[in-house]
């Protein structure tokens, strides 16, 4: 018997403990030791049932990802799911009632590996899902066709095109559970078992039917998801492709064609992007000179400086893992606006049911308000989120030097201001970090670390640790303006702002973006953000001599700003709002701006097609992503997909800015960035390491 399947008979049910650490994942092997098993249960005389349990703290987590990689063309993906189906079958033919005893989490493989089971127990706080649309793929070993017989079409639906996992609760009032176990679970899974074996039963998920009215519905429950999906990414569309097999073709027929589905998408670009991404948030966290056991910090209270939008999100984040924290502002009008907007923020997730009243009020019990630093030489960090201003910024360091322990860690959260100024402010640099939270800070998920000069080893660890603990993707990069997330924003901007001033209405251009897959463009994330922030941020670099991207420099967003027109927060911005509504509306007043910009500049104006614009800002991107990676101010390119996926919503199923320059092709990228130079000027330079790797024939990833 394999190691990988521990087998051992109690009370006359044969126990069958997966045994893969960490998470029991479906790698080489354990499909056939799982299937040698059943086997020697089913044929063992002592065993009247089986129990198949995982060890640890999960029963499947998944199927190992790195198989994928080895399925190079559709029909290596057919050949090896058809032999996973002969396995499934056969387990679900066994002659014993065999169940699944699920704890912690059955998610893709292993909620199929469940379904092909009789039965399945869960413990109170289990888990089942199939996420598998969120590495660019579709359930492959009869998931599409056994859920739907278990649970109905529409949830079947749910769950595999948003790949969210359901409770134990939940998944047995769908039917997907046959019981939930109060107490010991293995104990409670061979009750269960005996009782199935007592009274004779079998309950085989592939024979169960729909008759008509599931059918209509399920195919009604069909057409109504395809309407409510982007065209992109595919893998949703595939899902109920694949569930509408499941209702009208008998099982294995269905499974044929949901295997079909299945070896396209594992081949597909938007699973490789995916699955790209899955791997890079994981190697994100790993920086190559802090050793894995460097010492850390623990953070048990925090601070926060600056009650505004920023650092109110902050302090939300660090409530809501568990940590208090105090919010500190100048005086108390300032404080109490930003507690009624963090209180608002709450409300209304009670509102929407994602908080209840109890967890609400012990909550905003972690935050504790102050006008001055007093308990601040009680904290393990601070997070100073004041106004944009280095003048401030360095004087707010100064009084923290002062004010908090010598091992306390001081973060910055500068969207673009050199973390070194403030560092030295401190009289601490080794112990000044930056932590760049994205808006709004409780929601955003990406959390730029940003190393200074002497920035120590054990702050940076003890800042992807904490990273982790706020629920957010931790990516540590290098001081320079803007660090890599809004260095590379600025060329973004650029061609944005002079695609504008050449003839592409701000409409169009968000809308090239958005069908790209971004959820908001670039004068629509403007007018969320603030143009005023932009503006300001644009003042300080001309008081010392800088701009923010190299080429000309559109006059349109600063006359904006001169007119007071912030964006959503002044109802006119890029676009026009109404009173109380988010809805954007076009407005000839911002045309009308960027024609004379344009006159300004001797520049004639033209119709702008689709294709260039997505061209120009995404070449724009790989572009300066190049330069931030030979500069070392990112470790990995994959760093740079995982700060745009998190921090700007780029389309995941597109794997980020540097991925998708790698499937445009680097010669096509580079041939771009030529062009445009000798169309629009020098300051389009090509990247020297975007020149050498096309040189060499090289690709930024490998398949």
């Amino acid at each position: 018997m394999s190691e990988l399947v521990h087998y051992e008979v109690r009370d006359r049910v044969a126990v069958l403990t997966i045994d893969n650490p960490p998470v029991n994942a479906l790698g080489p092997g354990v499909w056939e030791a799982i299937d040698e098993a059943v086997a020697r249960a089913s044929a063992d005389g002592a065993a009247d049932a089986i129990v198949l349990v995982g060890a640890g703290s999960t029963f499947i987590a998944g199927a190992d990802i790195n198989v994928f990689k080895l399925l190079k063309t559709p029909q290596d993906s057919m050949d090896r799911s058809a032999g996973t189906h002969a396995l499934l079958v056969r387990w679900e033919d066994a002659p014993k009632p065999l169940v699944a005893a699920i704890h912690g989490n059955a998610l893709g493989g292993g909620l199929e590996v469940a379904m092909s089971c009789h039965y399945r127990v869960a413990a109170k706080d289990a888990k089942v899902g199939q996420p598998e649309v969120n590495l660019g793929i579709i359930p492959g070993a009869a998931g599409t066709q056994r859920l739907p017989r278990l649970a109905g079409a529409a949830t079947a639906i749910a769950m595999c095109t948003d790949g969210k996992p359901v409770a134990a609760a939940k998944a047995k009032a769908a039917g997907i559970v046959d019981e939930v176990v109060d107490g010991d679970l293995l104990t409670g899974a061979i009750a269960f078992a005996k009782a199935r074996a007592a009274a004779g039963e079998r309950r085989q998920t592939r024979e169960i039917g729909f008759d008509a009215d599931a059918k209509a519905a399920g195919l009604a429950a069909c057409e109504k998801a395809r309407a409510s999906l982007r065209p992109e990414p595919r893998a949703p569309h595939a899902a109920i492709d694949a569930i509408q097999a499941a209702l009208t073709l008998p099982f294995d027929q269905g499974s044929v064609r949901e295997r079909e589905l299945f070896a396209e998408r594992v081949v597909s670009t938007e699973s490789k992007a995916l699955r790209h991404l899955f791997f890079a948030e994981r190697e994100a966290a790993r920086v190559a000179d802090v050793k894995k056991d460097t010492p850390t910090v623990e953070i048990k209270r925090a601070a926060v400086v600056g009650a505004g939008t920023m650092g109110g999100g902050i302090a939300m984040s660090y409530a809501n893992a568990g940590i208090p924290v105090l919010l500190k502002e100048v005086d108390d009008a300032a404080l109490q606006r930003g507690l009624a907007t963090i209180r608002k923020n709450y409300e209304g997730s009670v509102a929407k049911g994602r908080l209840t009243p109890e967890a609400y009020e012990r909550t905003m019990a972690l935050i504790t308000p102050t006008t001055s630093y007093d308990g601040f030489d009680a904290v393990d960090i601070v997070v100073e989120a004041v106004f944009e201003n280095m003048d401030l910024k360095q004087r707010t360091f100064a009084d923290l030097g002062r004010v908090t322990r010598p091992d306390c860690v001081l973060a910055s959260n500068t969207s673009t201001l050199d973390i070194d100024v403030f560092a030295q402010a401190s009289g601490r640099p080794a112990q000044v970090v930056g932590h760049h939270f994205f808006s709004p800070a409780n929601v955003m998920k990406l959390l730029e670390i940003v190393r200074g000069k002497e920035t120590s080893a054990s702050v940076v660890a003890s800042s992807v640790k904490l990273g982790k603990k706020l629920a957010k993707v931790p990516v540590v990069v290098g001081n320079c303006f803007g660090f890599v997330a809004n260095r590379m924003l600025a060329y973004y901007m650029r061609e944005a702002y002079l695609l504008l001033e050449e003839g592409a209405p701000v409409e169009q251009v968000d809308r090239v973006l958005m069908d790209f897959g971004l959820p908001v463009g670039p004068f629509g994330m403007q007018d969320i953000a603030g143009i005023d922030v932009g503006a300001r941020i644009r003042q300080y670099l001309a008081s010392v001599g800088q701009t923010r991207a190299e080429g000309p420099q559109s006059e349109v967003p600063d006359r904006l700003f001169e007119m007071g027109r912030y964006g959503q927060k002044t109802g006119a911005g890029w676009y026009r709002y109404e009173p109380g509504s988010r809805e954007r509306i076009p407005d000839p007043l911002v045309e009308q701006l960027a024609a004379e910009a344009a006159a300004k500049r001797g520049i004639a104006r033209r119709k702008v097609g689709d294709d260039e614009i997505l061209a120009r800002i995404a070449t724009a991107l790989a572009n300066e992503g190049a330069r931030v990676l030979e500069d070392g101010f990112a470790q990995r390119a994959s760093d740079i997909d995982v700060i745009y996926c998190y921090g700007f919503g780029f389309p995941r199923h597109r794997g980020g800015p540097m991925f998708y320059a790698d499937t445009v092709g680097l010669p096509t990228v580079l041939a771009r960035v030529r062009e445009y130079r000798a169309r629009f000027g020098d300051y389009w330079k090509p990247a020297p390491l975007l020149e050498r790797m096309v040189a060499e024939g090289r690709r930024l990833y490998q398949d």
